[in-house]
This record gives C-alpha cells, sequence and structure tokens, in this order.
C-alpha cells in the first residue's frame, strides 16, 4: 500500500474500494485522486487549546513512532469552537481519479420524508432576513433547511457514496465516520483551501441556478446567472472574504477579477479559484477561512446571530468542513455541503441558500429544493418530497 506522501506511486483502482468501509475515517473522491485513510489511530481530543496546535502534537507524535505517512483526517463542524470528528490515521492510500465502480441504482425504496423547518416557514424566515439586511443590519446570511429520510431498511453508505462519485466527476465525494454509528458522506461541488508544496489554492463558490434537462434551456440558465447583478454581487462578497483571509498567510495572491462558470449535476455556479504561495499548514489555512460568507454570510458575527435565531437545527457538521492534513503541512479541506447525515434507517440532508437584499423566499425555497436533488437522486427518490409522506423510490 502506497501513502499519500509518494503520489507518484497510486494504487490498483478496484483495491481502494475494496478495502472502504463506512466507518472509515476519511474517504474522499476528488478530480486529483482518490484517498482512504487507514490504520485509524488516537482522535484528536476537544480541549480549550488552539485546534491546529493540538494537530500539530498529534501529527509529531506520529511522527516519533515512525509513522512518516500519517496525517491527521475528518470534519470540522460549522461552529468551529464545537467538538470536531478528527482522528490520527497511521496511513493514506490514495489511487487514481474516479476509481469507484458504479453502484447499481436502487429501486423499490420506502421512506417517509419531514422537513425541518417546513418549506413555508422556511419561506417566511428568509424573508425576515430580506428585512434585516435591507435595514442594513448585515450583507449576506445563508439560510439552510433539513430533509430527514427514514426508510424501512438501515442505510447502505458505500453504495450511495459509490453512487455519488459516478454522478459527480469532476466534485468532491466524501465521507466521515463520526462515531457512534454516524456518518457525514456528500458530494459537495466546492474546495475550501489545499496546499502542497508551499502553493495554495481556493474555489469559493457563491451565485447559483438550477440546472434544465433541456440543453438549450440550460445554457440560458447559465448565461443569465453570468449576467445577474444580484448573484455576481453575492459572489463579490465571498470572493473578497477569502481573498482577505488568506492574504495574512501568501506572499503572493492571484484573484481574478471575474467568476467563471462551473457545474455539478443539479446547479450551475459562479466560481473563482484564488492561488498563491504560502508557508503556513493546509489545517491553519482552512481555519482562517472558515466559515466563509458562502455557508455564512456577512459581517460573520451578525449573519451568525441571525442564522442562529431562524433555523430551528443545529448544523452541525453541515456547512463545516472536512479533509486531511500531514506532518508536511499538505492536505486539503472541503466544504461540507450536498450532504447527509445518516443513522441507522435515517438520513438527514442538508441544503442552504444565500439570502441578500434582493432574494426573494421562493427563489431560495427553490434553490434548496435544487440543492437536494444531489443526495436524493443517490437514493434513486427522483420525485417532489415536499409534502413528506410514505412513498416508494420509482
Amino acid at each position: 500500500m502506497n501513502a499519500i506522501s509518494r503520489p507518484s506511486d497510486l494504487l490498483v483502482p478496484q483495491n481502494i474500494w475494496d478495502l472502504y468501509r463506512a466507518d472509515a475515517p476519511l474517504f474522499l473522491a476528488t478530480p486529483a485522486h482518490t484517498l482512504l485513510a487507514a490504520d485509524p489511530a488516537e482522535a484528536i481530543p476537544h480541549a480549550d487549546t488552539p485546534l491546529a496546535a493540538r494537530v500539530t502534537e498529534a501529527l509529531r507524535r506520529a511522527q516519533a513512532h515512525g509513522h512518516a505517512g500519517a496525517a491527521v483526517v475528518g470534519a470540522v463542524p460549522f461552529d468551529a469552537d464545537a467538538p470536531a470528528a478528527l482522528r490520527v490515521a497511521h496511513t493514506m492510500l490514495r489511487a487514481a481519479p474516479r476509481s469507484v465502480p458504479q453502484a447499481p441504482e436502487p429501486s423499490g425504496l420506502r421512506y417517509a420524508t419531514r422537513e425541518v423547518p417546513a418549506a413555508d416557514a422556511y419561506a417566511d424566515a428568509v424573508a425576515h432576513a430580506v428585512a434585516r439586511i435591507r435595514a442594513g443590519e448585515l450583507d449576506k446570511v445563508v439560510l439552510a433547511r433539513t430533509l430527514e429520510v427514514d426508510g424501512e431498511q438501515p442505510v447502505e453508505v458505500a453504495p450511495l457514496v459509490a453512487r455519488l462519485a459516478a454522478r459527480n466527476p469532476h466534485g468532491y465525494t466524501f465521507s466521515v465516520d463520526l462515531g457512534e454509528g454516524r456518518t457525514l458522506l456528500g458530494a459537495s461541488p466546492e474546495l475550501l483551501v489545499n496546499r502542497f508544496g508551499g502553493i495554495v489554492r481556493a474555489n469559493p463558490l457563491a451565485g447559483s441556478a438550477p440546472r434544465s434537462r433541456d440543453p438549450v434551456e440550460d445554457r440560458r440558465r447559465a448565461e443569465a446567472l453570468l449576467d445577474s447583478a444580484k448573484d455576481l454581487d453575492e459572489h463579490r462578497v465571498v470572493v473578497e472574504a477569502v481573498r482577505d483571509s488568506l492574504a495574512p498567510y501568501c506572499r503572493h495572491l492571484d484573484v481574478p477579477a471575474r467568476p467563471s462558470l462551473m457545474h455539478t449535476e443539479t446547479m450551475w455556479h459562479l466560481s473563482t479559484e484564488v492561488r498563491g504561495e504560502t508557508q503556513a499548514d493546509a489545517l491553519t489555512l482552512a481555519l482562517a477561512l472558515h466559515p466563509t460568507p458562502a455557508v455564512c454570510g456577512a459581517p460573520r458575527d451578525a449573519a451568525r446571530t441571525c442564522i442562529r435565531a431562524a433555523e430551528p437545527f443545529d448544523r452541525g457538521f453541515y456547512a463545516g468542513m472536512l479533509g486531511w492534513v500531514d506532518a508536511r503541512g499538505d492536505g486539503e479541506w472541503i466544504v461540507t455541503i450536498r450532504c447527509a447525515q445518516a443513522f441507522d434507517r435515517t438520513l438527514r440532508l442538508y441544503a442552504g441558500a444565500g439570502v441578500v437584499a434582493e432574494s426573494t423566499p421562493d427563489g431560495e425555497r427553490a434553490e434548496t429544493a435544487a440543492k437536494f436533488r444531489t443526495m436524493l437522486d443517490a437514493l434513486g427518490i427522483h420525485r417532489d418530497v415536499a409534502s413528506g409522506g410514505a412513498r416508494e423510490a420509482a
């Protein structure tokens, strides 16, 4: 087995998937590679000392015991002061990108759904947030809602992750063991930050539109997104925050003047790729960025206050970050969106939308519904589930 510290040596693609289990500390399929954390060791304890310092000390101990390829892997919640799910992995296995087998589509799945908050209550929260923004209390806030899907059988995590990876070859498909039988999984389109050999890259996304199955309409929506003053302004706020957060750690930063388009299977996004040179480690950079206005809002403190008042649930690891860092400081961290938490027979899906002065309740409700589709399509649930109740997958 080859460690990530030797990137020229790739595992035979099927081997890494044969070793994958839902209780793996980290599985991550990216456009560049597929990673699996193995040989899990100590968990990073929750403490008053800075998280980056605790991680550095854990990696130092692993190195001292001869584990040269060790990394700290896992997930950090939206509230970075809350307990993280991070642990030392003595081995990081690596394979070529898209080395996950195609999983068969599910059929005959019986399930019940429940929205928290209900769609109408979410629309009311958006309207209230728009009023606060127009009153000058804040510039932007990201409001989320959840969809609980309860099945008759325990969630089969591995085939679900395989379907997510097959459907999202240009994104970041992941699973993280949260302990106590819980798994965080999803297919995020957004790289928070990576750092390899002193080169840092961040790829903030903000401003989005649902895709259409009609190619002409799909292209029209993409072009409209590039010309949307509302979405361009939302994107600008995020890019400026990323630039300002990275600048103290970088000798040089390259920030394009205008965004480009990127897409997932279900959404168009405005995207800007920020690059620079740094000596800081990947986790320090990620913590400096987290949470960006793309998942929280701006100003950050005012947005947090609005989120706490508007959302009747704990975000937990949703809108947090997941990934890895090694003793050299290399690593990559992904924004935890288009995701769900699996426990026994239940999947709790999460989706959020950026609310600015020009937002409408119906528009943000539709955006979150479109973002749920990443997980719902992988489950084989292809119909509208907004009204809840017992259903059977098509």
